[in-house]
């Protein structure tokens, strides 16, 4: 897969060929000069948001560019996580298993920069990178028509004490807030008396974009990788499901993670 700017540098020439539009055309229609359309179209300047929003209002795309510019515009992230990020903001419902850490997308800049700065692998800069691109990658959550975003954590995410008492209450807090105002967040809680069951072998994220095909993706300490064989999309859709089954209710789990969140207090 492409990288995010040559992704949309193809992209915008692909639509503009199609409404038979040249460059002087798309910049008359848009606003914008030529010259930063040709910079763009080469790769040479990064496309801004507005820039996305008029092309795709313009050349009639659905609404990609603007997607493809947010995986530009969030920043830096590790060369092996970037096809995922591009699939995560094309994804009309992304599952999500946790075995050790809160899902990415829910968490707070304090839990994020606490997870980033453990290890000590970042300097101190890079840590704030990483923790922009990570709270970059939320908003798709707070789109007019979101993802239905379906999580679930092992209860040991909930006791495990990442950046110390006050940020995993607050941490704990920010989930049930966040499920609460949105209705298409949802997260269930593997209880530890599930003992020895199948998650327990890692985690992993399932991405169903248009016209229903799942993508998986599995990562760990060195690098990532997308799940794309049909027979390798049905294991992990079935251990999905075999997981689902030893996790709580959203309700029960929310009760949980309320409970947990008081004994940070």
């Amino acid at each position: 897969m492409a990288e995010p700017t040559t992704l949309f540098a193809g992209e915008l020439r692909r639509f503009r060929g199609i409404a038979g539009l040249s460059q002087d055309g798309l910049a008359q229609r848009i606003n914008f000069s030529s010259a930063l359309i040709a910079k763009i179209e080469l790769c040479q300047r990064r496309p801004t948001r507005e820039f996305a929003k008029r092309c795709d209002n313009v050349l009639e795309t659905g609404g990609l560019l603007e997607r493809i510019q947010a995986v530009i515009g969030v920043g830096p992230v590790m060369p092996w996580f970037r096809e995922w990020t591009i699939l995560e903001q094309e994804a009309e419902a992304i599952r999500s298993f946790e075995w050790s850490v809160i899902p990415g997308l829910l968490q707070t800049e304090a839990y994020a920069r606490a997870l980033l700065s453990g290890g000590r692998m970042f300097t101190n800069a890079e840590v704030e990178q990483h923790v922009t691109t990570r709270m970059a990658r939320q908003e798709i959550l707070a789109r007019e028509k979101p993802p239905l975003f379906t999580a679930v954590v092992d209860e040991r995410v909930l006791r495990q004490p990442i950046g110390g008492r006050e940020v995993m209450r607050d941490q704990l807090r920010h989930i049930v807030k966040l499920c609460a105002e949105q209705p298409r967040i949802r997260i269930q809680v593997v209880p530890t008396s599930a003992g020895a069951y199948v998650g327990v072998n890692g985690s992993f994220v399932i991405a169903t974009m248009t016209g229903g095909d799942d993508i998986g993706f599995l990562d760990d300490q060195i690098n990532g990788r997308l799940i794309e064989r049909a027979d390798e999309v049905a294991r992990i859709n079935k251990i999905w499901e075999i997981i689902r089954c030893e996790a709580l209710s959203h309700q029960q789990s929310i009760e949980m993670i309320q409970e947990v969140a008081e004994s940070w207090s």
